[in-house]
């Protein structure tokens, strides 16, 4: 009967603004990640660029380290999601479907704040915003000073989890993502330009 308990029971409704977040949202104008991605037993590393465009949409570009493209995907700040280019290989609707989801709660897309909510649990403050399936979390200390962590998350417990850490000009130097149902994370930090 625990292990069917949500990792979210337990938490209370709040009054908090979920205006916050916004503090946290990243400003990519231009920035190049040194970039590590393992998935079931296979391994990618190279260079990943995030370029906000003249019409405001974000364009990211993976690259291995000889400019080999792995993927070029672009998120409208309408929130229209285009795949450019993608290796075949990784051609596939699941591939595709979490590159977009990992990626959309990274740039902080979808915050639609009229339908937010917000909890308190052990002293953090959980922004929650519903999703077609389950909710994205922004969870921050009791004062929204500090993003401590992301979670897309089912009804029950979190299936992904995203760190953003050490901003500077509005951009995070690392970022961290990590699946809890498959073997799969995704490792940035980003070069100095």
């Amino acid at each position: 009967m625990v292990a069917c308990r949500s990792v979210y029971s337990g938490a209370k409704q709040t009054p908090a603004n979920p205006n916050c977040l916004l503090q946290f949202k990243p400003h990519f104008t231009k920035a190049l990640y040194n970039t590590k991605v393992d998935v079931t037993g296979k391994h990618l590393s190279g260079l990943l660029l995030l370029k906000t465009m003249p019409d405001s949409s974000t364009r990211l570009v993976f690259s291995n380290e000889m400019g080999f493209k792995y993927f070029d995907l672009e998120f409208s700040e309408a929130g229209v999601f285009k795949v450019h280019y993608i290796l075949p290989q990784m051609d596939k609707a699941a591939v595709l479907i979490t590159l977009r989801k990992d990626f959309e709660i990274v740039l902080m897309q979808h915050l639609a704040m009229d339908k937010a909510f917000v909890l308190k649990k052990d002293g953090l403050i959980y922004y929650g915003f519903p999703q077609e399936k389950g909710n994205n979390y922004y969870i921050t200390d009791s004062s929204c000073q500090r993003l401590l962590r992301l979670e897309r998350a089912s009804q029950r417990k979190p299936v992904v989890t995203v760190l953003m850490q050490d901003y500077r000009d509005g951009i995070p130097d690392s970022i961290g993502i990590s699946h809890q149902n498959f073997n799969f994370t995704i490792g940035l930090k980003k070069l100095e330009q």
